[in-house]
């Protein structure tokens, strides 16, 4: 997988409406039975959503920059 463009994302929402109608997924959540989100990265054409469960990690969801996506980037630096 080649990662062209990547930035540190913190929480990723996909859906046109931000507070009623929308997913929202952010690094440190518990999803998928114990799996936790590790990354969010930005690739090109999609955002990518890896989870981990004690030492493995896989990648979860894409979504492609089609969708209406708001972006919160993490601040720490």
């Amino acid at each position: 997988m080649k990662m062209e463009t990547t930035k540190i994302i913190r929480k990723i929402t996909i859906g046109k409406d931000y507070k009623i109608d929308s997913m929202h997924y952010s690094v440190g959540q518990e999803v998928y039975g114990g799996h936790t989100i590790c990354d969010i990265i930005e690739d090109n054409d999609k955002y990518s959503i890896y989870i981990r469960k004690n030492k493995d990690v896989m990648p979860w969801k894409d979504f492609n920059k089609n969708m209406a996506v708001s972006v919160e980037y993490n601040l720490e630096y």
